[in-house]
């Protein structure tokens, strides 16, 4: 059995990081319900493997986040991509529904992305992980964590001038 302190320390790593590990997997999974169920693995496996010598927490749990949605991904449940709520708080209905188009085009486009693009890209603007971190959970360099987010924003950006011109 745990002792007291083992348990307060995980609680307080849980507490730290909790929602930063919620959104890796939610950045891989687009789906509330399966990024819940990856946080709840992720910490059981915190509490089984012990983490007291880990020097970099917040890529530690990323990289255990990561490759658990990865895997429930392979899963035949799939992704839902429409999980995206919008913002509550706007009055008028006709902006919500625009912008909810917005925000499933985007989801759509980096969806599109190859994984190899798409992975450092959402580990880095959703998650804010540094490329350090990015590359420690993908098991490759710095540099090429650099180089696969540079060729993602610029196909999101080529894709994303398209929609506009084709709108014109």
């Amino acid at each position: 059995m745990a002792e007291a302190g083992e348990l307060a320390t995980l609680e307080s790593v849980v507490r730290e990081h909790a929602r930063f590990v919620f959104k890796v997997a939610y950045g891989v999974l687009r789906n509330s319900h399966d990024a819940e169920d990856v946080v709840q693995e992720v910490y059981l496996r915190v509490h089984r493997s012990g983490f007291r010598d880990v020097k970099d927490m917040r890529a530690w749990l990323a990289r255990i986040a990561f490759r658990l949605a990865i895997d429930r991904l392979r899963a035949p449940q799939g992704v839902d991509l429409a999980d995206i709520e919008p913002p509550s708080r706007e009055p008028d209905a006709e902006h919500l529904a625009m912008h909810r188009q917005q925000v499933n085009f985007v989801q759509k486009l980096i969806a599109a992305l190859p994984a190899e693009l798409r992975y450092p890209l959402v580990l880095s603007a959703m998650d804010e992980l540094s490329s350090r971190q990015i590359a420690e959970v993908l098991d490759t360099t710095e540099s090429a964590v650099r180089g696969r987010i540079f060729r993602a924003r610029q196909l999101l950006q080529e894709r994303l001038s398209a929609r506009t011109e084709a709108k014109r």
